[in-house]
């Protein structure tokens, strides 16, 4: 592959925005898109336009487009994509990035105008509880379309890779989500409920079914600990499900809400005796990921994505979608204070290099190289060989 001095451009969609972080892609739109702009590729990303105030053309060197959309529970998602990447199918962008498996019809735009497109597919939306019906359906007819009209696939995880190769016969690669070991909290951010060092146990997620925070709790009051159960997440809108859990009543749970303070949820991440992980149908989750960058003794549902991630219980335990597994894990956790701590001083090593954001940033880069046909170079490498010319 020839290099060029031609600048590499790629637009980014699908996601809120940047630099609104909110959830894992758009988390993962900042820390990719943030370091492909040092490695000297132009970076555009879409923006929800409803969700910025201020509306600068560029921040930190990534150009931001405010593009509206049809706003409705369904359609924004489907129509800010649209109108996104009908817009940078008429510009000079070399590749399109988008995320979000639902988005997969819109790749047909790209296949028309002929522009080299990724997408990045994460889990398995049509099983998720909440996707009922048509909703279930759409996603899967979704993330089968995308295998057809994108140039490319990506997976979070091996498990994933398998399931698009088994259900739709596609080829994907893997480019796992990325995290980055965090440095202990003090304690102090949290003392203001009441709460001591390892005094509680610890649930970081949305209030939806597919992460039961339902069975974790119930198991946990069936259990005969004295410690609490500190439930940090909510859901942005009124939801059955969510009240019935919040109007539970006993003195060893505590919810929380959203925690908006990066330092204080890193303060109850570090001072937790044990990190309960329920997620069940994505790929690399990003709470998992930060709950060993911050040393957390974890237990986690068993799924094929949670072993993969834990690399079959080198780094946790896990318990089955029971309540009287919950209840077990729960206690065997509390009696096996050795154990917890082991996890705790291993849990950091988790996190191998495949989950390293840098890493994760030149494997992206790669692809969208290759699909472009040119290789970039880097600013700094081309600032260092014009020393050496000079000299």
């Amino acid at each position: 592959m020839a290099s060029s001095k031609k600048k590499l451009k790629v637009a980014i969609m699908g996601a809120k925005g940047y630099p609104y972080v909110y959830g894992g892609y758009d988390t993962m739109v900042k820390e990719l898109g943030e370091r492909l702009v040092a490695k000297g590729v132009h970076v555009r990303v879409y923006n929800h336009k409803a969700l910025f105030k201020v509306k600068p053309r560029y921040v930190n060197g990534i150009e931001c487009i405010y593009m509206g959309a049809v706003e409705s529970k369904i359609g924004t998602q489907l129509s800010h994509t649209f109108f996104s990447m009908i817009h940078a199918c008429f510009s000079d962008v070399d590749i399109i990035f988008v995320v979000n498996s639902g988005n997969g019809p819109i790749g047909w735009v790209s296949r028309f105008f002929r522009k080299k497109s990724v997408i990045n597919v994460d889990g398995l939306e049509w099983l998720r509880p909440k996707w009922k019906g048509i909703g279930s359906r759409y996603f899967f007819w979704a993330s089968r379309l995308a295998t057809k009209y994108f140039d490319r696939i990506i997976n979070d995880s091996d498990e994933m890779q398998r399931v698009y190769k088994e259900l739709f016969n596609a080829e994907s690669q893997v480019i796992a989500y990325g995290a980055a070991v965090k440095e202990d909290v003090e304690v102090a951010p949290i003392a203001k409920w009441g709460i001591e060092h390892q005094d509680y146990f610890l649930i970081v997620g949305r209030l939806v079914p597919d992460n039961n925070a339902d069975l974790i709790i119930k198991g946990f009051l069936k259990s005969d600990s004295k410690k609490k159960l500190v439930i940090v997440g909510d859901v942005p809108f009124m939801d059955e499900y969510a009240t019935l859990l919040k109007s539970l009543e006993d003195d060893r749970l505590l919810f929380l809400g959203y925690v908006t303070d990066p330092h204080e949820l890193g303060a109850w991440y570090t001072h937790c005796y044990a990190y309960f992980h329920g997620h069940e149908y994505g790929g690399t989750n990003p709470a998992m990921l930060k709950a060993l960058g911050y040393g957390c003794a974890i237990l986690a549902l068993d799924t094929p994505f949670n072993q993969e991630m834990l690399q079959n219980g080198k780094h946790g335990w896990y318990f089955q979608k029971e309540v009287d597994s919950v209840k077990d894990i729960v206690e065997t956790a509390e009696a096996s204070s050795e154990r917890m701590e082991y996890f705790r001083k291993t849990a950091r090593e988790g996190l191998i290099q495949k989950y390293n954001w840098d890493y994760v940033t030149e494997q992206y880069l790669a692809v969208f190289e290759e699909l472009a046909g040119f290789k970039v170079i880097n600013p700094s490498e081309e600032k260092k060989n014009l020393t050496e010319v000079e000299s």
